[in-house]
């Protein structure tokens, strides 16, 4: 049937050129940050949506957020919160220098996601499209999310998510042993790269 052109179209796969070498791991903090969103169920009000952003050299989470919606403003509230505690503020320029990594979902690629992140002084920086690995700093720790939190909890509300959250990345950042760093937390990587105190991620208020 191929000879006679009676086969019906299709795309014909070819090799690829890697977009990237493999490596998104960043030397020290507050050089690139990955944020993705998950979701989980809840009894009363259905599903919700979990924003989390984490840094990709030492897998700090450095903001999250539990929501009914999954738009464009409230996957920027983990992004928001991780420049007020690292930054020291909201506002202009703040973040120079720091980049985000992010899939092509319509709520980070929106007009409204993009400026924002561009006014806090962030450059985007979308995976590669068909390499999913190369936002694999915070899908791994959504991962984690899932098999600890998400997934052997019960949630009535969104609000219950949302405010359990904060103890568990508190939990998460202060204790968890990271192997690549030698079974460090990343709370203590932070520390040995900065030489400051941090304020904790339980210490900050709760978002609206």
């Amino acid at each position: 049937m191929g000879a006679y052109g009676l086969l019906a179209p299709h795309r014909v796969g070819r090799q690829r050129t890697r977009a990237h070498d493999g490596t998104i791991i960043t030397e020290t903090v507050n050089v690139m940050w990955g944020t993705d969103m998950t979701e989980t169920i809840t009894v009363a009000e259905g599903m919700a949506r979990v924003f989390i952003a984490v840094d990709h050299a030492n897998s700090e989470v450095v903001g999250m957020h539990a929501s009914k919606s999954g738009n464009r403003f409230e996957a920027l509230e983990p992004v928001r919160q991780g420049v007020l505690r690292h930054f020291g503020s909201i506002g202009p320029g703040v973040a120079v220098g720091l980049k985000l990594r992010h899939d092509h979902g319509s709520n980070y690629m929106s007009g409204d996601f993009q400026a924002e992140i561009k006014c806090l002084g962030i450059t985007g920086s979308p995976s590669f499209v068909r390499e999913p690995e190369g936002n694999g700093v915070a899908e791994r720790f959504i991962r984690t999310l899932k098999e600890n939190f998400l997934w052997v909890h019960t949630f009535d509300t969104v609000e219950e998510p949302r405010r359990a959250l904060l103890e568990f990345v508190h939990h998460y950042n202060e204790t968890w042993l990271i192997t690549r760093h030698g079974h460090r937390t990343a709370a203590q990587v932070r520390a040995d790269q900065l030489r400051v105190d941090q304020p904790s991620i339980a210490e900050l208020p709760l978002a609206t």
